[in-house]
């Protein structure tokens, strides 16, 4: 009996993928990766393993065969030497984020509020590469026109039903936000849906899945392609990077979802960490935002709603306990330490006593973003995460005497959702996200009806058709004229205090269709990085390039930045661009290292033009900062295999050696070193072990030790389960 082993990968949305045998007689798909060219090993095929049916061949984003046949036929691929991997692993996920309840009417966001010019995006062609499409939704089935299943290897994309595995509704959403036209209408309502399914049942898929499904669009000729999906390697280099920015070379904007993992640093996953995406976080709309004030006290505990939480709408007074010391939680607001046990599970045994709300605080210093949204029955009372200080503080109170909270609520104006993943980029420090659109509360298409979702999922999209509009506009823009008109006009969040949030949070800031449309300036490549600073003095230059699209002249000039200890900064003098005429400027940076404190450094540059203003952001690393050294730990059975396994490890910095070790998740007492791995590489790391040298099954705690080559060593967590 085969040993399968899933990495459960830690994103913003939790799906359980469904892993189903088939039997002997039946069908299944796959696609393989080859060496040489993929024509010549189709007619191979074709002759010497007749029963294998030759779907689809790929040579532009990579060169691969997609196959159906029976299992006992697919394990003969294995052994042919010009097919180099064969991928049935499930390692992307969609990026969801699900509300259980109905937001007020008034916190409802509608996909066509965005747009705020006189253009449709009529006859754009717009690629969706997500879980499928309900092309037979009222509301998309005029504007569908074609599409492919990369999943079963079909022409019909449609969403997953329950009798596939878990049904999914993600890429419907998607769709309708940029194109929908029916009772609710999208960013771009007469835009062509162009549906590719990638991601199979729960929303799972593999990488190659998503580049094969790239490819076909790029076949079918789109003009936009939009992922709202992801997984955790912060990393330029990744396969599906590689062929978004591949994509964009031959001419097609990419939109990608900038992951829903923050709010800390270095969360943004591939491929929206891909040079040439364009990478979309996301903001929220001005709304009431809870929080706890207690009774008799001054302090206030600032609430986030976790994933799949119905909003917190509590009118008066409540208890707060400790859960754990309380046996009824009747109208109280029940107080929980995060721990092993998974957050549904500690809201649903709260509520099932008879608590109002959860409050659960974390057991580390850094905040995060939970979920209690699984797929099982959704839970009616609402559940807030809070920090580990603020947790210790309302436990200490709790044992002094008896602890009452009210809910109050603050107007919030537009910001940056906490979810909303940060950058930036390991290895290449680029910053991301790009830009951010609408992604909170967000109502669209589903199957059966509509539903208000809210992710960075539903912000991409929103940029999709704010790109087909300018389509519309502007036919004979190039990619990178849309991408900087996008950039340059958007506007950029300021904090409470009135100074800019950080780049890293919010790149160029949120997208202004209209402003986009009718610029008179263009600035390309306008984040400004300088990279990783590593010797005592370093100078650094960055070169952007204006472009004037009025017909008149237009003057410019950048503002001196303040004087700062260690940075001298030398930009452009002031200077007159004649109408079309565009000109590539140098902005360099001298650093003296030791002057500044190690770590990522970042800021703004403001660029005039008459009385207009642009910010173009700016980073920086000094010698080390606190990105993570590895991320993306996968292991699995090879294809076909019933005693070799593989596995994968990304890196992002110079190092020795990395070890492996098993804990047992309930007892967390060590059980084994699974490997250790010497001559890394930056960048993705991959191998094989025999059977023999796994070990007994079970669930682990994976510890993965980083070993550095300056002497310093890092360590991470990651659940492995062997079956």
């Amino acid at each position: 009996m085969r040993l399968f082993i899933f990495l459960a990968l830690i994103i913003a949305a939790i799906y359980s993928p469904v892993v189903i045998q088939a039997e002997e007689d039946e069908q299944e798909s796959i696609i393989v990766e080859v060496e040489g060219d993929p024509e010549e090993h189709k007619e191979y095929l074709e002759i010497h393993h007749p029963f294998i049916d030759v779907v689809a061949t790929y040579d532009i984003l990579f060169n691969g065969l997609a196959l159906q046949g029976n299992p006992r036929d697919l394990e003969k691929m294995e052994s042919l030497e010009f097919i180099k991997a064969v991928h049935d692993v499930q390692t992307y996920e969609a990026l969801p984020y699900k509300i259980s309840e109905v937001p007020k009417k008034e916190d409802v966001v509608l996909p066509s509020q965005l747009n705020n010019t006189s253009y449709t995006g009529e006859g754009v062609k717009v690629a969706v590469i997500d879980t499928g499409i309900d092309h037979n939704h009222p509301d998309l089935e005029a504007n569908y026109k074609q599409g492919y299943d990369l999943v079963d290897l079909d022409d019909d994309p449609m969403e997953t039903v329950e009798s596939q595995g878990m049904a999914t509704l993600h890429g419907s959403h998607v769709s309708g936000i940029i194109a929908a036209n029916g009772e609710l209408q999208g960013v771009a309502p007469e835009a062509d849906i162009y549906a590719y399914r990638a991601l199979g049942p729960g929303g799972a898929g593999t990488s190659v899945q998503v580049i094969a499904a790239m490819e076909q669009a790029v076949k079918d000729e789109v003009d936009v392609m939009n992922l709202s999906l992801g997984n955790s390697v912060n990393g330029p280099d990744y396969p599906t990077s590689v062929a978004v920015n591949r994509a964009v070379e031959l001419g097609i904007p990419v939109v990608i979802a900038n992951g829903n993992s923050g709010p800390n640093n270095w969360t943004v996953g591939a491929p929206a960490t891909a040079t040439d995406a364009l990478s979309v976080g996301a903001s929220t709309n001005p709304m009431e935002i809870p929080y706890l004030q207690l009774a008799f006290d001054e302090t206030i505990i600032p609430l986030q709603l976790m994933m799949g939480s119905v909003p917190w709408h509590l009118n008066r007074d409540y208890k707060v306990v400790d859960a754990v010391q309380e046996s009824s939680l009747h109208g109280k607001i029940a107080l929980i330490q995060r721990g092993e046990t998974p957050f549904y599970e500690l809201a649903k045994a709260a509520e099932e006593k008879g608590a109002e709300a959860v409050l659960i605080y974390n057991n580390e210093e850094d905040m995060m973003q939970g979920s209690i949204d699984n797929g099982q029955e959704s839970i009616g009372i609402p559940v807030a995460f809070i920090t580990k200080q603020e947790g210790e503080m309302l436990l200490e109170k709790i044992g002094q005497k008896s602890l009452y909270a009210e809910t109050n609520y603050h107007e919030a104006d537009t910001t940056i959702a906490p979810f909303s993943s940060r950058g930036p980029v390991t290895v290449n420090w680029d910053i991301k996200p790009d830009v951010l659109a609408p992604g909170t509360n967000i109502m669209s298409t589903v199957p059966g009806g509509y539903q208000a979702l809210q992710g960075t999922s539903m912000a991409a999209p929103h940029v999709a058709g704010v790109i087909a509009l300018i389509k519309e506009a502007h036919p004979d823009w190039t990619t990178r004229q849309i991408y900087g008109a996008i950039e340059t006009t958007a506007q950029p969040l300021m904090t409470e205090e009135g100074g800019l949030l950080p780049p890293n949070e919010q790149g160029m800031g949120v997208i202004q269709p209209e402003e986009a449309i009718e610029t008179n300036t263009i600035i390309h490549n306008p984040k400004v990085t300088f990279g990783k600073i590593e010797t005592f003095h370093q100078t650094k230059d960055f070169e952007i390039k204006i472009e004037n699209t009025s017909d008149k002249a237009q003057t410019y000039s950048f503002e001196i930045p303040k004087k700062q200890q260690g940075l001298v900064w030398h930009v452009p003098k002031t200077f007159t661009l004649e109408g079309k005429e565009t000109k590539n400027l140098k902005i360099e940076l001298s650093i003296t290292s030791p002057l500044l404190e190690e770590g990522m450094h970042q800021g703004w540059l403001t660029l005039r033009q008459e009385d207009t203003s642009f910010q173009l952001p700016y980073l920086f690393i000094n010698q080390a900062t606190d990105n993570p050294k590895a991320m993306g730990f996968g292991f699995s059975l090879k294809a076909f295999s019933d005693d070799e396994y593989m596995y994968q490890l990304y890196v992002t910095d110079p190092t020795k050696r990395i070890e492996v070790e098993l804990y047992d998740a309930q007892t967390l007492l060590f059980e084994r070193t699974l490997l250790e791995i010497e001559n890394l590489k930056i960048g993705m790391n991959e191998g094989e072990m025999e059977k023999s040298e796994i070990g007994k099954p079970g669930s682990y705690h994976a510890v993965i030790t980083v070993y550095l080559e300056d002497g310093r060593k890092e360590s991470y967590e990651s659940p492995l389960f062997i079956e």
